[in-house]
């Protein structure tokens, strides 16, 4: 084909492209993602395209934890696979240790006491070249939490090239930011190693750099790390520990085996073998050796006085395949001593019932630290100081195994494509095992005081972009609620068959938000814009009104959509007898055709006290016109 052919068909099909945004989606797309489409890497069907790809690296770690010091020092093996059709010509390298460095941003205030110089390179080479540290080239820079090495070789495409570092950083003591020290022998690692940055078909280098309150975006990997520790450490990390028979006394390695493979929790370590000792294998220092296959980080726990409890569950019947399930926790935390029949249940109704996919990793510890926060195979959180704060904090993190785990979400940009999700996803779990929890009426009510403010803005805004409860509802609130009320306009079957083609297309890779609207689409067979748009897009807010009048004998009632918001209707009767019912009862799909008003025209036969618009679960920010009172 000729050059001005060439010129011709590339024109032809940019409009053409344009065109099928119009028609097709008639939702507004940024410039770098139509090219992504143009490309080829994305697709309007909401499959990956025909030429995406994505980069990759295997990690070799070897790591020591000196608890007196709280310092970790490392050497690592990058070998980073260039798999794009570009040529690198320099490489980012994540510290993310450096959010406590000296001088650098962060978004809330860290103690004066956990401020260091962040991560020291001692040395860094790049296939085998020394890159000087010290400050006399041009070659390196750091900005953030970002080191940014240039290239003398660059990375050509289908290519790859392996970094060797020596590097050391101390934990923080006071402010554990998603990790750190919990007492003088307990600690929750992550965050902690160079790692590379991801390099993609949207932005090319991931440059955001991390100040504490978004998350992380990770390529998918391999990991092979060794921890050393001293004696009597045990030490619980991403992945499947290779060497259990050189780290455990003969006791303990015997109940771990049990528990590897029981339906039943099995008490691995007991208080009682913390007080004599017999936990590990007798030896000054103990090297754990764990192995993770595709994921997009490693972390580990690391204590000499926790207890363990253990089992292991089914989660994929067709392939007779477990997944190890344990809680590693302080004897002071009464709540733990649930959790790994918690967390067994929790993920159990994931495999099961929603999302429905069965579980992806091998292992899954509940690590007793503080907070709440998710990692490929570990969660740490705070030990909940009654069965509902259990239930919820342990089954919400678990689930982020999906989302952005087993889907690698874009935390730093699109914070709700996982948050909300795991704000949705466990309530059915949460109310089942929590007696008189109702998660959706809490995030309703959430919701509802603060949404139609100046501070509410629609989740595509870049999640880094946000601040404190702009943050949290459009991550958290907002999808939540836009995503249970999409499972009820569509039904239960329709809303997983689309889910799981979304899974299916999108697992160990990156989709975007534009990836979940076309792939929905696509598999319900109908365009859903017009419900994405008010929700995702659009500073709307749910405020529905209600009036009523006497017709005819029948009663007319008329619903407005004040704030714009697609919302599930729903009309309540009470009798003068003192019965009530529930009497109109509609999806979201009422506001479909844009109308600002739903009526209907109801035969009661029974003389009528009040009627009441919505319920608990449904956010509305004024109640106010909510109910109407027949005279």
């Amino acid at each position: 084909m000729n050059k001005n052919k060439i010129i011709i068909c590339t024109a032809l099909f940019i409009f053409l492209t344009g065109a099928a945004y119009a028609q097709k989606n008639n939702l507004s797309i940024p410039l770098n993602i139509q090219k992504a489409i143009q490309k080829g890497t994305r697709s309007l069907s909401g499959s990956p395209g025909p030429g995406y790809w994505q980069n990759s690296a295997d990690y070799i770690i070897k790591a020591e934890l000196d608890p007196s010091t709280r310092t970790i020092s490392g050497e690592e093996t990058i070998n980073y696979f260039n798999n794009s059709p570009d040529t690198l010509k320099q490489i980012v390298i994540k510290l993310l240790p450096d959010l406590y460095r000296k001088g650098n941003a962060r978004d809330f205030e860290i103690s004066a006491n956990d401020l260091t110089d962040g991560t020291k390179i001692r040395s860094l080479s790049a296939n085998g070249r020394e890159i000087k540290m010290d400050g006399s080239n041009k070659l390196t820079k750091r900005e953030g939490t970002n080191l940014i090495v240039l290239l003398k070789n660059p990375v050509l495409p289908k290519s790859k090239i392996e970094f060797s570092i020596l590097w050391s950083f101390i934990l923080p003591r006071e402010s554990n930011v998603r990790m750190g020290t919990y007492d003088d022998t307990s600690f929750f690692v992550a965050y902690w190693y160079p790692q590379i940055a991801v390099y993609d078909d949207i932005d090319g280098w991931d440059l955001v750099s991390y100040t504490g309150q978004v998350e992380t975006y990770n390529d998918f990997s391999n990991y092979d790390v060794e921890l050393t520790v001293p004696q009597n450490f045990v030490v619980w990390g991403t992945g499947v520990l290779q060497n259990p028979e050189e780290v455990f006394s003969a006791k303990i390695l015997s109940r771990y085996k049990k528990a590897v493979a029981s339906n039943e929790i099995i008490k691995i370590i007991e208080e009682k073998d913390i007080q004599d000792q017999s936990v590990t294998a007798e030896s000054v220092k103990l090297c754990y050796r764990f192995s993770a296959k595709q994921v997009p980080d490693f972390v580990f726990g690391a204590s000499d006085h926790y207890l363990w409890d253990g089992s292991s569950l089914i989660v994929d019947k067709s392939a007779s395949r477990r997944t190890f399930i344990s809680a590693a926790y302080k004897k002071e935390s009464k709540d733990f001593y649930t959790v790994a029949e918690v967390a067994r249940k929790s993920i159990e109704s994931f495999s099961n019932h929603i999302p429905g996919v069965p579980f992806p990793y091998p292992a899954m510890t509940v690590f007793n630290g503080e907070g709440g926060m998710e990692f490929p195979m570990m969660v740490n959180d705070s030990s909940e100081p009654d069965l509902m704060g259990t239930v919820h904090l342990t089954s919400h993190e678990i689930s982020h195994t999906y989302f952005p785990f087993y889907m690698g979400i874009n935390e730093r940009k699109y914070a709700w494509m996982d948050e909300g999700w795991a704000t949705m996803l466990p309530c059915d779990f949460q109310t089942a095992h929590a007696p008189g929890y109702d998660p959706r009426t809490r995030n309703a009510k959430s919701l509802s005081e603060f949404a139609g403010n100046e501070q509410d803005v629609p989740p595509m805004v870049l999640s880094y972009e946000l601040k404190g409860a702009s943050y949290r509802t459009a991550s958290y609130r907002r999808p939540g609620a836009a995503y249970e009320f999409l499972r009820q306009l569509l039904g239960e079957n329709l809303f997983k068959k689309c889910l799981h083609e979304y899974m299916n297309n999108w697992n160990g890779k990156h989709p975007i938000p534009f990836d979940f609207f076309f792939s929905f689409n696509e598999s319900a067979g109908q365009n859903l814009n017009w419900y994405f748009k008010p929700w995702f897009f659009q500073t709307k807010y749910p405020d529905l009104s209600l009036t009523a009048k006497r017709a005819d004998g029948r009663i007319n009632v008329t619903v407005a959509n004040k704030g714009g918001q697609p919302l599930p209707v729903k009309i309540k009767f009470y009798y003068e007898d003192g019965t009530s019912e529930t009497v109109y009862e509609k999806s979201a799909d009422v506001w479909k055709s844009g109308n600002g008003t739903v009526s209907a025209l109801l035969d009661i036969k029974k003389p009528v006290k009040k009627i009441e618009l919505g319920n608990s679960q449904i956010p509305d920010t004024d109640t106010e016109n909510n109910e109407v009172e027949l005279k």
